[in-house]
Order: C-alpha cells, then sequence, then structure tokens
C-alpha cells in the first residue's frame, strides 16, 4: 500500500506542474462563475442560479481533470512502456490504476472547495453547514465516475484516439448534463439520464429542499458500475497482452 500511495503523491505533483490541467479543473469553473452566476437572474432547478451554477461549476472543474487529463496521460504512459515497467517491479498489479484514482481526488478537491467558497462569499450563498459539506462530497464522490471512464478509455485506445474520444464525452456529458446551463424541456429529459446531470441535481435538491434524492444516486452509481466493470475489463485485456 505505501508503494501505491507513493505512485499516488508523485501523480499528484505532476499534475500540480501542468498548466493545461490546472486551467480546466481550476481556472475555468472559476472565471465562469465570476462571469456568470451574478448575471442571470432566473433559478436554476428550483433554486437561485447563483446556487445552481455554484454546484455545476465545481463539477465541471471536478470532472474536467478526472476524465479529459486522466484518459490521455493513461493512453500515453501505456504506449511509452511506463505501465509495463511498473509491472516489473514489487508493486501490486493495480497499483498504477489505484494512484491516478486517487490523484483525480485528491486534484479535484481545490476546485471543488475554491467554487463552493466563491458561491458563500461572492455569490452570496447563504446555507446551513451540514448542506455546503454534502454538496461538496457528492461533487468529489461523482469524480469516481470519470476517473472510470478515463481509465476504461485510456488502457483501450492510442493516444491519438484518446484525446479526441475523451473531449467528445467529455462535451456530451457537460452540456446535456446540464453543466455549463440549467437545462429545461426536451434537453432536460435527456439529461436525466447522465452522471452529471444527477449529481448536480443532489446538490440543487440539497440547497432547495434539504433532501439527497434517492433516484439520484441511483443513477450515479449506476454509471460508475458500469465505467468501473468497463475498466476492468481494459485494464484485463491490456494486461493478458503483455
Amino acid at each position: 500500500m505505501g508503494g501505491t500511495l507513493a505512485l499516488a503523491r508523485l501523480e499528484i505533483v505532476r499534475l500540480r506542474r501542468n498548466r493545461r490541467y490546472m486551467m480546466f479543473t481550476l481556472a475555468l469553473p472559476v472565471v465562469l462563475y465570476l462571469l456568470i452566476a451574478k448575471q442571470v437572474h432566473v433559478t436554476g432547478y428550483g433554486v437561485a442560479y447563483k446556487a445552481y451554477y455554484m454546484v455545476a461549476m465545481a463539477s465541471l472543474g471536478a470532472f474536467s481533470g478526472a476524465l479529459t487529463g486522466n484518459a490521455q496521460r493513461i493512453s500515453q504512459e501505456r504506449k511509452d512502456g511506463w505501465i509495463r515497467q511498473l509491472r516489473l517491479t514489487p508493486l501490486p498489479p493495480q497499483s498504477y490504476v489505484i494512484a491516478k484514482v486517487i490523484a483525480s481526488l485528491a486534484t479535484s478537491i481545490p476546485s471543488i472547495v475554491i467554487v463552493l467558497l466563491l458561491g458563500r462569499f461572492y455569490g452570496g450563498v447563504e446555507l446551513a453547514g451540514w448542506k455546503w459539506v454534502v454538496i461538496g462530497v457528492a461533487v468529489w464522490v461523482g469524480t469516481l465516475v470519470f476517473a472510470a471512464l478515463a481509465v476504461a478509455i485510456g488502457y483501450r485506445f492510442m493516444p491519438d484516439t484518446v484525446q479526441p474520444m475523451a473531449m467528445f464525452v467529455y462535451l456530451i456529458m457537460t452540456f446535456l448534463g446540464g453543466v455549463w446551463f440549467a437545462l429545461t424541456g426536451v434537453l432536460q429529459d435527456i439529461g436525466q439520464v447522465l452522471p452529471t446531470y444527477q449529481i448536480i441535481k443532489v446538490g440543487t435538491d440539497v440547497i432547495g429542499t434539504g433532501t439527497v434524492p434517492v433516484g439520484s444516486v441511483a443513477v450515479i452509481l449506476a454509471w460508475l458500475a458500469g465505467f468501473v466493470i468497463l475498466a476492468w475489463l481494459a485494464v484485463r485485456a491490456t494486461a493478458e497482452t503483455v
């Protein structure tokens, strides 16, 4: 376990030095919240738009790093032989994947915390203490869905294919999931099947009604289970070819 944690720490240090990664996970959601949150004077999913957008932008930063950044690095490191080299060390076979997931969870924390702080002190969102905790944890745990998908894509496809594929999935998930703007009508009906929409809905329901929607949790867990299975199959297929 010590070796796995050391590998995770190394990955976190690498990510902190990656300007492109930090731009999409931290700078982009912060800038969008500052520009938009207080300019829209309608509601989003039953709560003030500044409250909805706070949850959405916290989600954007967390999901961006977990999916688009991770998938590309995993694929490139597999191509470069880094994963093969790690298999020759005493580290457990699953250490590489676990380290990537830990790094995704760790590096998503700053973007979640900063956007929530912006919501409170810039957007003027006032909530009970437990609601802040539940929202932060919901978005943070939701990162696991996209970390698992990143593993599946990164292990299955080559780098030149991974980048456009991950970006396409990211745009579909965020656009139809109501991350960029609150959905209504047909788009909302479509978005309800996606984990991005349901993760945001957990946050807005906690804000608006003080409850955690069980249906949303079920949808999120179903997507997580599906992506974990895909990741397991991809990792297993790669191991069998080495």
